[in-house]
C-alpha cells in the first residue's frame, strides 16, 4: 500500500499544455494510432528522456480531461501559492469537500485510453502540496479499459510539499513476497503510494482513467497538484527486500522513539511501565465499566441493550448505562509471519470436526520430528531476516506452523512470533500469565471498558474486565458465491450441515464462556461478501450467481426455485416479469443466466437475497440463543465493502446489536442516515489508524503521517461515533502492530497496534484514549441525565 514521488497523477489526452518536443521516447505516428496524442502533448523533462510530462497546468482553464465528484479545482499561479508550483507558473489546486457525500474525487479521463505500452518499466508520479496543518489521506486509482483497478494511498504531511508515485510497471509487481506492502525497491526522496488493491498488472497499453479521492472527510481537505509525468523506473536495489528485520523483529532500517536496541532497554522500558498500572477503575466505573454516577436501569446480572428516547445503550449486568469502547485482537493467534521454511513431514493434518480457521490458532508448534526435515522452501523470505534462533534456543517455542494461508509467497509452511518472542525475553518462561494480567491492567488504565472481538479465551473468567466471546462456522456445508469472496465462499444455510456445524461452534463458545456474566456478547463470522452496493450485479451478486446453478445441488437455488414459483405459479409469467425466454420450471431448476434487469426483476432479486441471509442470521440467532440465552448476539461484523441494504435488513430482524467493520477517518451524517431506518444497537467492530515512522512498511487502511497524528486521528474519530444515538460502542483494531514481514495468513504488515512488537505502548496513543474515556458517559449520555 505505498510508493513515491512529487509528481502529480493528471493526465492530458487532446490538451495544449507545453511545447511539443522534437524527440520523444515513443513516437507520435504510434501514439496517434495507439492513444490520444500522448506524445505530442507532452515534453521531455531530462537529457535522456526518460520523464514525460502529461500535465503541467499552465493553461488558465481546466483540462477538459479534468472530472471532478464533490469537489472544487481550479488552476493558481505562483504568486497565490509559491509552494504549490513546482514548475513553470501555475498548478492545480483541489478542494476535496466533506460536506454532502463521504466520497471526494477528481478524474482525469482522456477521451481515447492513453497508450503507454512502449515505456518500459514506469511510474506515474506528481508534485503534492499540503497547507493545511493536518494531514491527508488519498487514494490513488489508474483503470484500464478493461475495467481492471490499480489502488493504492498515501497520507500527505500537514504543510508539506513533496513528489509521489505509483509503479505501473516493473519488477516489483511481479514478485509475490507474502508482504501487503514491500519497501521501495529503489532509493529515493520521493514517495510512493502504498498498494491497497486491485490488479498489480493494468493494461498500460490502455488506461481509461487515473483519479484521485479521499474518503468519509470530517471537513474539507485541500492540496496543490503540479507537474503530472511518467517516469522511467531506477535500477532495482537487489537488496530490497533483504534483512528487513532485527532481533526483535523491528525494521533494521528506521531508527525512531520507540526502538528498542538491547534486552536490558526492553526490560528497563517494560519495568518503568509496570510501575505505572495499578489496576483502578476510572472514578465513575462500575464494577463491570458502567457509568455508575449515571441513571440506574433495571439490572438483569448480564449484558442487555435499551433505547432511552432516541439513545441507544447497552446495560451492564448492575444496571448501569454502558459503552464498549476497547481493541479486537488480544491474543497470539496473528502475531506470526512466514519464515520461508517448511518441512517435509511429521505435519499433522487438521481435525475435520474442528471448528477453529486456521488464522485464529495460536502458533501451532510442530515436533521435533519435522524440524528435522526442515527445507528453505522460499529464500527470498527467508532472507528477510537478520535473526531466527536456531531449534535448540530457548525462544524457538515460538516457532510454529500454518497448514493454510489466505494469500502470500507460499501456501503453507513455518511461522515464527517476535512478539511472543518478546514477551519471554520481558517476563519469562511464565510470560503468558504475566502479559495476560498486564494486558487487562492496561486496558483498565488507559479507560476501555471493554475488550472487541477475538479475545483470547484466558481472559474469559479473571472476572476483572468485560470482553465478547467469537467463533466461525466453518464445516463441510455447501456454499454460495456473491461473485467476489474475498476471505471465503459464503455458507449455504439451508443446507441442513450447516445448522449441524453452527450448533458445533456455539456448543465450543458456550463451553468457554459457561454464562460468564462479563461476557458482553457473541461475534459469529466476520466480514463475509454479502454484496457491493453500486451495480446491480454487485449487489445481487449472491441471487445471480445461484439462479445459474442447478437446484439439485444448491439447497439455496432450490428454495429461490421455490420462492419464485409460488409468486408466478406460471413460468410464462415470470418469463414476461423478466423478460427473458425461459421455457419451463425445469430449464429454471437446471439453472439460468440473467442480464439487462427489468424492475421486477429486480424486485424478486431483493427478495430472493433477503430470504437467503434471514436464513443465515436465524439459525445463529437460534443455536446462540439455545446454549447463551443470556448474552447478545453481536452479528457479522459488516464490512463497508461488502453489505447491502437487503443483507442489513434481514441481520436486523435477528440479531441484537448490529455490528459494521469501518475503516475511514469517522462517520459521515450522510452515510450512516440508513441507521435511523434500521433503529437498532449498533457497534463499529474494527477501525483504526497507522504510520510508518517506527519502520513499519504499511501504515494500515487509515493513513496517519506520525504517531501523534494517529493519536489525533483516533481522538476525531471516536468524536464521530460518540454523538450517534445508534452507536453503543466502537472497538479498535488490532492490540499488536502487525509482523514488519506480514502475518501469517495475509501478509497484513500494518501499524495499527496500542502496542508494538516489542510489547511497548505507543504512548501517544494511549494518552488520547485516556483523554476520550475519561469523560466519555457524561458526553454519551449526559443529555439523557438532563432530561
Amino acid at each position: 500500500m505505498k510508493q513515491q514521488g512529487v509528481i502529480a497523477l493528471l493526465m492530458a489526452s487532446s490538451l495544449t499544455v507545453g511545447c511539443v518536443p522534437e524527440q520523444s521516447t515513443v513516437k507520435n505516428d504510434q501514439a496517434t494510432a495507439k492513444g490520444e496524442n500522448l506524445n505530442s502533448n507532452a515534453k521531455t523533462n531530462n537529457a535522456d528522456n526518460q520523464v514525460l510530462t502529461l500535465l503541467d497546468f499552465e493553461s488558465s482553464s481546466l483540462p477538459d480531461v479534468v472530472v471532478v465528484e464533490n469537489g472544487l479545482a481550479k488552476p493558481i499561479h505562483k504568486t497565490q501559492n509559491q509552494a504549490g508550483v513546482t514548475s513553470g507558473n501555475q498548478a492545480l489546486s483541489i478542494q476535496f469537500l466533506a460536506k454532502e457525500n463521504y466520497k471526494s474525487s477528481i478524474s482525469f479521463k482522456p477521451k481515447t485510453p492513453w497508450d503507454w505500452s512502449e515505456l518500459g518499466d514506469f511510474s506515474l508520479a506528481m508534485d503534492i502540496s499540503n497547507p493545511l496543518d493536518e494531514s491527508t489521506h488519498i487514494f490513488g486509482q489508474v483503470f484500464d479499459k478493461k475495467g481492471q483497478t490499480h489502488t493504492r494511498s498515501v497520507v500527505i504531511p500537514k504543510r508539506s510539499s513533496n513528489t509521489y508515485y505509483i509503479e505501473l510497471k516493473g519488477h516489483d509487481l511481479t514478485l509475490e513476497t507474502g508482504i501487503r506492502s514491500n519497501p521501495p525497491s529503489w532509493q529515493s526522496d520521493d514517495q510512493q503510494f502504498i498498494w491497497r488493491w486491485g490488479t498489480k498488472q493494468l493494461d498500460v497499453s490502455a488506461i481509461s482513467a487515473v483519479k484521485l479521492s479521499v474518503t468519509s472527510l470530517l471537513n474539507d481537505k485541500p492540496l496543490i497538484i503540479d507537474n503530472l509525468r511518467l517516469i522511467k523506473n531506477p535500477p532495482v536495489d537487489g537488496n530490497y527486500l533483504a534483512n528487513l528485520v532485527d532481533e526483535f523483529g523491528q525494521s533494521t532500517r528506521t531508527d525512531f522513539k520507540q526502538k528498542i536496541d538491547s534486552l536490558a532497554e526492553l526490560n528497563q522500558v517494560s519495568q518503568q511501565e509496570l510501575a505505572s498500572l495499578d489496576g483502578q477503575l476510572m472514578p465513575d466505573r462500575s464494577k463491570f465499566g458502567g457509568w455508575k454516577t449515571g441513571p440506574k436501569l433495571q439490572a438483569t446480572g448480564f449484558f442487555r441493550t435499551e433505547k432511552i428516547g432516541d439513545t441507544w445503550t447497552l446495560v451492564d449486568p448492575e444496571g448501569y448505562l454502558f459503552f464498549s469502547h476497547g481493541i479486537a485482537n488480544v491474543r497470539m493467534a496473528n502475531t506470526s509471519t512466514m519464515t520461508g521454511v517448511d518441512f517435509k513431514r511429521g505435519i499433522v493434518a487438521r481435525a475435520a470436526d474442528d471448528v477453529t480457521p486456521e488464522d485464529s490458532k495460536g502458533l501451532n508448534g510442530v515436533s521435533v520430528e519435522a524440524q528435522q526435515s526442515a527445507y528453505v522452501s522460499s529464500a527470498l523470505r527467508r532472507d528477510m531476516f537478520s535473526w531466527l534462533p536456531s531449534y535448540d534456543d530457548p525462544l524457538a517455542r515460538h516457532y510454529g506452523y500454518r497448514r493454510e494461508v489466505h494469500s502470500g509467497a507460499l501456501d503453507k509452511g513455518e511461522t515464527y512470533s517476535f512478539y511472543q518472542a518478546n514477551l519471554q525475553r520481558k517476563y519469562g518462561d511464565n510470560f503468558i500469565e504475566q502479559w495476560r494480567d498486564v494486558t487487562v491492567d492496561r486496558m483498565i488504565n488507559w479507560g476501555f471498558t471493554s475488550f472487541g472481538n477475538w479475545i483470547d479465551p484466558m481472559f474469559y473468567h479473571l472476572d476483572r474486565f468485560a470482553y465478547f466471546a467469537n467463533g466461525w462456522i466453518i464445516g463441510d456445508f455447501k456454499k454460495v458465491s456473491s461473485g467476489a469472496d474475498y476471505w471465503s465462499p459464503l455458507p449455504d444455510p439451508f443446507d441442513p450441515v450447516f445448522r449441524e456445524r453452527a450448533a458445533a461452534t456455539v456448543a465450543v463458545i458456550a463451553d468457554e464462556v459457561k454464562q460468564n456474566p462479563w461476557c458482553i456478547g457473541i461475534f459469529i463470522d466476520n466480514e463475509k461478501s454479502w454484496g457491493m452496493t453500486g451495480s446491480h450485479e454487485g449487489r445481487y451478486g449472491v441471487v445471480i450467481h445461484t439462479l445459474g446453478r442447478s437446484s439439485q445441488d444448491s439447497p439455496t437455488k432450490a428454495v429461490f426455485s421455490q420462492l419464485m414459483k409460488d409468486k408466478y405459479g406460471d413460468i410464462r409469467q415470470l418469463s414476461e416479469a423478466w423478460q427473458q425466454p425461459i421455457t419451463s420450471w425445469q430449464a429454471f431448476d437446471a439453472g439460468i443466466a440473467t442480464q439487462d434487469f427489468t424492475p421486477a426483476q429486480l424486485q424478486d432479486f431483493a427478495l430472493l437475497l433477503e430470504t437467503y441471509a434471514a436464513e443465515y442470521f436465524k439459525i445463529v440467532k437460534q443455536e446462540v440463543k439455545k446454549k447463551l440465552p443470556n448474552h447478545l448476539y453481536m452479528g457479522a461484523r459488516f464490512a463497508d465493502w461488502g453489505m447491502t441494504p437487503e443483507i442489513v435488513s434481514a441481520a436486523a430482524k435477528h440479531v441484537d446489536v448490529m455490528s459494521y467493520n469501518f475503516y475511514k477517518e469517522g462517520l459521515h451524517a450522510k452515510h450512516w442516515q440508513f441507521l435511523k431506518d434500521v433503529d437498532m444497537p449498533s457497534i463499529i467492530g474494527e477501525f483504526h489508524v497507522g504510520a510508518t515512522d517506527t519502520g513499519l512498511l504499511n501504515p494500515g487502511l487509515v493513513h496517519a503521517q506520525s504517531q501523534q497524528d494517529r493519536a489525533n486521528m483516533y481522538s476525531d474519530y471516536m468524536n464521530t461515533v460518540i454523538p450517534n444515538d445508534y452507536f453503543v460502542g466502537a472497538h479498535w483494531f488490532q492490540y499488536t502492530d502487525s509482523p514488519l514481514t506480514g502475518r501469517a495468513y495475509d501478509g497484513e504488515n500494518y501499524n495499527v497496534g496500542f502496542v508494538s512488537v516489542t510489547d511497548t505502548p505507543y504512548q501517544e496513543i494511549v494518552e488520547a484514549t485516556k483523554s476520550i474515556m475519561r469523560d466519555i458517559y457524561p458526553n454519551k449520555y449526559g443529555h439523557l441525565v438532563a432530561k
